[in-house]
């Protein structure tokens, strides 16, 4: 299982500044540090050395997402090479797999760093554009294996997923870090696979038809 987060030797100024940021953005909240801290705390003399290095917050939150989602998009791509296209559960594990992974990595704070990051933006919008396409495609995907379920409802209900996996994936890095009991590896991915499939497919009931009449 591949580690996201190089190890900590050898790592430039600006790595020092990312994986810091992230760790205390995930831990304390985007309000609660401040950038003079998030230099100090990666070791850095100059106090100004975010603005220095990211221009501001707002560079450095964009500077940790392109830092992540880089080796994402290339692991999706790889896995969904691999995948059949028309088995919506080898759909959802080339795309969500690399993000359950990361649960597994103690010293990786993107989870909950960006469990942060939905309550403020939607972290794809500023995204390169090959992260973009990755997403629009997957979306594609999905949809077109849920004829069965009424279009109005089909991308609510693969955000809804992807939320759930962002989600309880945090929750067993969290878990983990406290040293709380948690499933095994392969439970936790197949089990969290199979709840996206049952969300998914699952018909809508009369009341929600109703609704959407």
């Amino acid at each position: 299982m591949p580690k996201y987060a190089p190890a900590a030797v050898n790592l430039s100024a600006k790595q020092q500044l990312i994986l810091t940021a992230e760790r205390l953005y995930a831990l304390h909240g985007f309000d609660g540090v401040p950038l003079r801290h998030i230099g100090t705390a990666a070791g850095m003399a100059n106090k100004s050395a975010v603005q220095y290095h990211f221009g501001g917050k707002e560079g450095l939150i964009q500077a940790i997402l392109a830092y992540r989602v880089e080796e994402l998009t290339r692991r999706r791509a790889i896995l969904g090479a691999r995948s059949s296209a028309t088995d919506l559960r080898s759909v959802l594990e080339a795309h969500q797999l690399p993000l359950m992974e990361l649960a597994e990595d103690e010293d990786c704070y993107y989870l909950p760093f960006l469990e942060q990051l939905i309550r403020v933006v939607h972290p794809l919008d500023d995204l390169p554009e090959g992260s973009r396409d990755s997403e629009r495609v997957y979306y594609e995907r999905v949809g077109a294996l849920l004829g069965h379920i009424p279009q109005a409802l089909r991308e609510i209900r693969i955000h809804q997923a992807s939320g759930m996996c962002l989600h309880t994936s945090a929750d067993r890095h969290r878990q983990r870090l406290l040293g709380a009991p948690v499933a095994s590896y392969a439970v936790y991915v197949s089990q969290l696979l199979d709840t996206l499939v049952a969300m998914l497919t699952t018909p809508p009931s009369t009341e929600t038809l109703a609704a959407l009449g």
